[in-house]
């Protein structure tokens, strides 16, 4: 990856289809509900290949990563080594995370210890709503410890998802359990671990940008809302003390960075902060 003739890094893309298989009973009503709740242009989530053409062609480079929810969704999950072999073969655009359900306890650290000694992992996707678990939990700290103890990254969804939106039972989603307050403790217990918030963190917004203040490894990337709806709260910290701590993200499939970028582009954001959000920040913090 030549990040120099890259016009930005995308620090939140998803990997829905990489092996091409069909999906699950029960997977596609989900997809399609994602697609409605997000006004989504397709009628099925791209492949990965199709998700490297498309970054290619507007010369952005993406973290890409797969969500280990089957225990909880009962979707099987896409196999992590299978994401970072296609991640290899588009290195070009893609740096490939992994995603192990916190459930797995020291078989999920064993996986994850592997996945980084042979695949190059660099960081690892939990979505508590999904997962079903608290960040704090204790049980989920053997798996942080393998991550930690390697120098990589653990990027967590906080805030409200649109996963299960307007589904019966939401899905079975519980928001409960992606207050961002819970990665204090997270931070506090491993402090040299870099932790990235996603999401503007809807309704808990106040509550992320006091953990990034005050605790130095953790980040918060934008994904997953178009910018022109962040409350004035999160640019006004994007502005000024925060402005080493924001991360590009659109939240691929669902939002195309096209749309993100322009909405971008109209906030009232200082000259010298935006190749920080856009490139400059996730350059640095994945050392690349």
């Amino acid at each position: 990856m030549n990040v120099d003739d890259l016009v930005a890094i995308d620090i939140h893309t998803h990997a829905e289809e990489p092996c091409g298989c069909h999906p699950d009973d029960g997977y596609d009503d989900f997809q399609a509900a994602m697609a409605r709740y997000f006004k989504a242009p397709y009628e099925h989530p791209p492949t990965m290949v199709e998700t490297a053409a498309y970054y290619r062609e507007k010369r952005i480079g993406c973290v890409i990563f797969p969500v280990d929810a089957e225990r909880e969704t009962g979707f099987r999950r896409y196999a992590n080594e299978e994401v970072a072999e296609i991640a290899a073969e588009n290195a070009d655009v893609m740096l490939p995370f992994a995603s192990i359900d916190p459930a797995k306890g020291k078989a999920g650290a064993r996986e994850a210890r592997r996945l980084i000694a042979d695949f190059g992992i660099k960081g690892f996707k939990f979505h508590p709503t999904m997962q079903g678990f608290y960040p704090n939990d204790r049980a989920a700290y053997v798996l942080y410890e393998a991550i930690a103890e390697a120098g990589c990254i653990a990027l967590f969804h906080t805030g409200q998802t649109g996963v299960g939106s307007g589904l019966r039972g939401g899905m079975g989603m519980r928001m409960k359990y992606s207050n961002p307050i819970h990665l204090d403790d997270v931070a506090v217990d491993f402090p040299d671990m870099p932790i990235i918030m996603a999401h503007p963190s809807f309704p808990w917004q106040e509550e992320a940008l006091a953990i990034a203040q005050h605790k130095p490894n953790v980040y918060i990337d934008m994904s997953g809302w178009s910018p022109k709806y962040f409350p004035p709260i999160l640019v006004k910290y994007a502005n000024s003390i925060l402005k080493h701590k924001m991360l590009f993200g659109s939240d691929w499939p669902v939002i195309k960075p096209d749309r993100w970028l322009a909405d971008f582009a109209a906030l009232d954001m200082k000259d010298e902060v935006r190749p920080l959000i856009l490139k400059e920040n996730a350059r640095k913090l994945l050392k690349i």
